[in-house]
């Protein structure tokens, strides 16, 4: 048995691409539009060597109400080679950072249909350092 992908639904497929792809880094990998079911798949993926997993984001075209948020989800989790230089790189794109890194480790922020985004550092957690150290958590993640 072998991990495939996580499904999210997204109301608006422009704005999350904008965030996955434009400001997270994932890569688009494959696309199919269904004018039958009204609905478009988004395949993809971080592109590292070795990572098959994948992130398919599905776009209901008639769906306009915001999808309830459910505990039954948790977060997708993505290793980052630099932890603050992942953080600051978001942030510059209008990405609240909601759970700072720190600890030099770990960060949370949220996709625009609020899907949960953990960062975690490659390897053993880099000093800590400002502003990222003093910078408090915000909100829910």
């Amino acid at each position: 048995m072998r991990f495939l992908h996580t499904m999210l639904r997204v109301r608006d497929l422009d704005l999350a691409l904008d965030f996955f792809v434009g400001k997270l880094g994932l890569r688009e990998v494959r696309r199919t539009a269904s004018e039958a079911g009204r609905f478009t798949l988004v395949f993809l993926a971080t592109g590292a060597e070795g990572d098959g997993a994948q992130v398919e984001l599905t776009h209901n075209w008639d769906e306009t109400a915001a999808y309830p948020t459910g505990r039954f989800f948790g977060h997708l989790a993505y290793e980052v080679e630099d932890i603050f230089a992942a953080c600051e790189r978001l942030r510059a794109g209008g990405v609240a950072i909601l759970r700072p890194p720190r600890d030099g480790r770990m960060a949370f922020v949220k996709s625009p249909d609020g899907h949960s985004i953990e960062l975690l550092q490659r390897g053993a957690a880099l000093a800590p350092r400002e502003p990222w150290a003093s910078m408090p958590s915000q909100g829910e993640w």
